[in-house]
């Protein structure tokens, strides 16, 4: 079994890399920025300019006409309420007043309400933090790959990452799976850390970041927790005990920085914190286990909370699931490539010995990707395509590692059945990039460009390769293999740009490229982009308001679903439509209670949040099934005088919501102009 060592470095004189002077003690502030931006010593001269220009074409994916995005309203609306109350801020409400949560934990929300906390909220406000930990995770992807396989494999990583076409999508909206791919790289990063130096603390750090990638997406930042502790076991210096001993702290400080938060709002009761959106029974491990946990797999059940099967989000489950029309274009163009890349890889390392760092990290990398494809592949809950940017940087990582790992197979090995791993790999990204553009053939000039330039850079990277290889003519192989990376990332490169320049209003279900037929249509909650004001009605971030609307407030349109002059409730507020005249009408006869009205669902909520600057109750969370209102709950904020209003319809109810819609029909005034809109007041509460 053949293993092939990394090739010597050249010398100096031939141009290949800088001649650097040997460094002086303690460098300084100077020579630590110069080194920023040229990078280290050992490393090629391209290698660091390269990295910037890959950094700044991700940056520009990301942020390109940022003012044509959407977001998500109902985190929008969330990360608003936090802006002017800190228990909402705390707890993740979606209002201020603090009635419901949303049914994800808070820690994106953190990140972006600090955000917009200090440069005011606003669509560039949230996307900042998008932006950032969007570019970080190239960044990061890059030096984890180069640290073990060189600035070439870094680069080609970084790229792929870049342009995959669901994290671009993705990372311009306010969904919070940019912040988990950065902490789960964090903690990738502190893992691979504690494998080299066979020390506790960096795994102890490793199991903070995935900690703190649980309190942003719950169980979904476990998926690569397999693949951590193998790598960790088999790989890391030291003894087999001490391994162990290393892998049980480290795993009690996941379950700390995991479970912190979890236990403190548990623990608060539940007349003093907001209901717990998404759960059965009001709390947050019912969150974990059914609606966030086995409901996303195991599909819809009452006793986990689950809705639907996800088929109209992403496909069929199964394993053709990443390869479908919906799913294809999004995150697949690189797959055969990674594959090839992780069977050839594990078999040119056979040999090392057990600690050898570059099989560790190729058992992480794929390892990552094969957890996250067989759990987004087979999961019969709720799916959107976005999820699977988690998965991306497994595979960029595996392309960049191939790439010279089987290109070193080839050109060196004397094997000859290495001639022919190289070009297949290429052949079979290709043959399926052109596949994938020939599913959207008709959409389009820049995918019929990308699918010409995909099959010539292809086939011309395939001949010159084997040409190159046989007559020995390295040059030709040099060229073919930068031809090969164009022909594998032209696709990826059309959806990301499609991505970057086409305005979406689909802020819950993004995706790039032409439209597929899967989704949401409209976007469902994908509501009213945030200006660079508050929603009107209010004042600064800071809470105060002015009673009066800023210059610049958002207009009240919604999703393209959606009109200007109204959005339509689900639940017990089906059918019944909330126009803005209806919450003008709201806002002028608040009459000092805490909340303007109750609505059916948080999607109508949010648009009525963003809209007015007021917080909104929605009684049935996210898809109206939430108990979160009951009759003993309303009559008391009646009473109080903290909700004056409720909108109330004939669709969709529950037993709970039937029993308060009866109730308020019997006890309430009709607003004669609105539709399903009802006053109470304290003298109604019998």
């Amino acid at each position: 079994m053949t293993t092939l060592a990394p090739p010597p470095a050249p010398p100096a004189q031939d141009g290949g890399r800088r001649h650097h002077a040997a460094p002086t003690a303690g460098g300084g502030l100077a020579a630590r920025a110069r080194r920023l931006f040229t990078g280290a010593p050992e490393d090629p001269s391209w290698a660091r300019p390269v990295l910037w220009a890959v950094l700044v074409l991700a940056t520009a994916l990301y942020a390109w006409n940022l003012s044509s995005v959407t977001g998500n309203t109902f985190y929008n609306a969330a990360v608003y309420s936090g802006t002017e109350s800190w228990k909402a801020f705390f707890f993740g409400a979606l209002d201020s007043g603090s009635f419901i949560t949303v049914d994800k934990p808070p820690f994106a929300l953190w990140v972006m309400g600090l955000s917009a906390r200090l440069f005011g909220y606003g669509a560039w406000q949230l996307a900042l933090p998008m932006v950032a930990v969007g570019a970080g995770s190239v960044a990061l992807l890059y030096r984890m790959v180069k640290r073990d396989f060189g600035p070439v494999a870094g680069t080609v990583a970084a790229l792929a990452l870049a342009l995959t076409p669901i994290t671009v999508a993705i990372t311009r909206d306010t969904n919070p799976d940019p912040v988990l791919v950065f902490l789960m790289l964090l903690g990738a990063a502190a893992l691979m850390k504690a494998v080299r130096t066979g020390r506790l603390l960096p795994l102890v750090w490793s199991g903070v970041a995935i900690g703190f990638a649980f309190n942003t997406k719950m169980m979904q930042a476990y998926v690569v927790l397999p693949a951590f502790f193998l790598v960790y076991l088999w790989a890391a210096r030291g003894g087999l005990g001490r391994r162990v001993r290393n892998l049980a702290v480290g795993t009690l400080a996941l379950i700390v920085s995991s479970a912190w938060w979890m236990v403190v709002v548990d623990l608060i009761p539940a007349s003093a914190r907001p209901y717990i959106g998404g759960s059965t029974d009001n709390t947050v491990w019912d969150l974990v286990i059914g609606y966030n946990g086995f409901g996303r797999i195991l599909g819809a059940s009452s006793s986990v909370g689950s809705q639907g099967n996800g088929a109209s989000f992403g496909g069929d489950a199964g394993l053709y699931r990443m390869f479908n029309e919906i799913m294809g274009g999004q995150i697949s163009w690189l797959i055969p490539f990674a594959l090839i890349a992780l069977v050839g890889g594990l078999v040119l390392r056979g040999r090392a010995p057990r600690t050898d760092a570059k099989r560790a990290a190729l058992l992480l990398w794929g390892g990552w990707f094969v957890l996250h494809h067989l759990t987004f592949a087979l999961a019969e809950g709720t799916f959107h395509p976005y999820y699977v940017t988690a998965m991306a940087p497994g595979i960029a990582a595996l392309a960049g590692i191939g790439s010279v790992m089987l290109y070193r197979a080839f050109v060196e090995g004397p094997a000859a059945r290495w001639s022919w791993v190289l070009p297949l790999a290429v052949a079979a990204s290709t043959v399926w990039a052109v596949v994938l553009l020939q599913r959207v053939s008709g959409s389009g000039t820049l995918y019929t460009v990308a699918e010409v330039v995909a099959g010539i850079a292809g086939a011309a990277a395939v001949i010159g390769l084997l040409v190159g290889r046989f007559t020995g003519r390295q040059r030709l192989v040099g060229v073919a293999a930068l031809a090969a990376v164009v022909a594998l990332l032209a696709g990826p490169a059309a959806y990301s740009v499609s991505a970057a320049t086409t305005a979406s209003t689909n802020g819950t279900n993004p995706t790039a490229g032409p439209n597929t037929g899967g989704g949401m249509g409209g976007g469902m909650g994908g509501g009213r982009r945030p200006s660079g004001d508050a929603p009107s009605g209010t004042g600064s971030s800071t809470g105060q308001s002015t009673g009066q609307p800023p210059s610049g407030a958002p207009s009240s349109s919604g999703t393209s679903s959606e009109s200007d002059t109204g959005r339509t409730a689900g639940g017990m507020g089906g059918g019944t439509e909330v126009s803005s005249e209806m919450i003008t009408y709201l806002k002028k006869n608040q009459d000092g209670a805490t909340w303007l009205v109750a609505v059916a669902t948080d999607q109508t909520a949010s648009s009525i949040i963003l809209e007015s600057g007021q917080p909104v109750i929605s009684m049935g969370g996210w898809s109206g099934s939430d108990d979160a209102m009951t009759l003993a709950k309303l009559k008391s904020l009646v009473k109080s005088g903290k909700l004056h209003y409720i909108v109330i319809g004939d669709s969709g109810q529950s037993s709970s919501n039937s029993e308060i819609s009866t109730w308020v029909r019997k006890n309430g005034t009709a607003v004669g102009d609105y539709s399903g809109l009802y006053r109470l007041d304290a003298s109604d509460v019998g």
